[in-house]
């Protein structure tokens, strides 16, 4: 039967069964290899970080940068962003917390609209596993894991040495901001903890105080208007607390002609801002480097959601724990160092800034 096949020798024919053999292991094991290689490349895939970025309103400028800084950089390292608005409404923001949780993010980043309203959503997260990093704005009486965010402290004392220094003594009116942030009031405690010995020492007379809703303009415009009217117009120095509660009382200033008469501090450093501080009527506004705070954020997420070590530089107490805290350093701008701070930083151009200024009084930068 071997003569008829062609096959000389059953043991030829043994020979080559064997190789035909060997060639389809070998076949059979690549194979093996390159479905593993697939498997472990999609394994890679499936555990891509997830984060879920919860945001307080985006309807201000501010926030719109913070959004943009932290997702560049978590897209960088290889994450996906979640972001959900909220527009300054607790409820909105309780429930896009619980829909990010339940869609399976590794990590939730909150910036709380309210910190006390926003705290059960920790508790939630943390039964399914989620850890919850609080940015810029602490999640009070909760477990919260970490909080990234400037001296909050560091910002008020800023504003307040910047109006003490131009008007010495006088009639202040406080402007807080929203009452539901828990920064407003870190605020305030470092604007007291330099007008209070200014206060006891009769320099400085207090002549209103009011707490802004939401941080915004439209109710800082009306406050200011009352205040004035209240005190007939005779006011030296308005600490408001942020940027757009300083535009606000910019605007009722400006109605009684006495924008650029009036010091007034801010913060945040929005453009509208920076561009009447060069202009006159503002007095200064507090940076935050931004991008350095949302990438940092970015990163501390990330390291978080791989259970990896946290470097931490202090911690705040929220009500319930010491939170531990990232916290990094504000800067005091005026028109004399707007150059050397905003601009040089590129967060805001000089073509933007002083674009309401004659070209031949801008300033000249190598």
């Amino acid at each position: 039967m071997f003569k008829k096949s062609g096959f000389k020798s059953p043991k030829l024919l043994a020979l080559l069964l064997t190789v035909l053999f060997m060639v389809l292991s070998l076949t059979s094991c690549a194979t093996t290899s390159s479905n593993e290689a697939t498997s472990k490349t999609n394994d890679t895939e499936a555990k891509k970080i997830k984060i879920g970025l919860s945001m307080d309103d985006l309807r201000l400028e501010r926030w719109q940068h913070d959004r943009d800084f932290f997702v560049a950089r978590a897209q960088e390292l290889g994450a996906e962003v979640l972001v959900q608005s909220a527009n300054g409404d607790d409820q909105t923001q309780i429930a896009q917390c619980e829909n990010l949780i339940t869609q399976g993010v590794d990590v939730l980043v909150v910036i709380p609209h309210n910190g006390e309203a926003i705290a059960p959503v920790v508790e939630e997260a943390h039964k399914a596993g989620i850890k919850v990093l609080a940015y810029d704005r602490l999640i009070t009486n909760s477990d919260v894991d970490y909080y990234i965010s400037f001296d909050n402290v560091k910002v008020g004392e800023l504003q307040a040495t910047a109006l003490v220094k131009q008007v010495p003594k006088g009639r202040y009116f406080l402007m807080g901001g929203s009452p539901t942030d828990n920064n407003a009031k870190l605020f305030r405690q470092g604007q007291m903890n330099i007008l209070q010995p200014l206060i006891d020492k009769g320099d400085i007379k207090i002549v209103g105080d009011q707490w802004v809703k939401d941080w915004l303009p439209d109710e800082a415009l009306k406050i200011m208007e009352n205040a004035l009217t209240a005190n007939k117009n005779n006011i030296d120095a308005v600490v408001a607390s942020n940027d757009s509660t300083a535009g606000g009382a910019i605007q009722a200033l400006a109605a009684q002609n006495l924008a650029g008469k009036v010091a007034i501090s801010g913060q945040d450093a929005d453009l509208a801002a920076c561009q009447r501080i060069v202009e006159g009527t503002q007095t200064m506004t507090v940076y935050k480097p931004i991008k350095n705070l949302a990438t940092k954020a970015a990163e501390v997420a990330i390291a978080m959601a791989k259970n990896e070590e946290i470097q931490t530089n202090g911690t705040v107490n929220n009500g319930k724990i010491d939170v531990k805290s990232i916290l990094l350093e504000p800067i005091a701008v005026t028109k004399e160092n707007i150059v050397d701070t905003v601009i040089k930083d590129g967060f805001h151009k000089l073509e933007d800034v002083f674009k309401n200024i004659p070209k031949d009084k801008w300033p000249k930068v190598n």
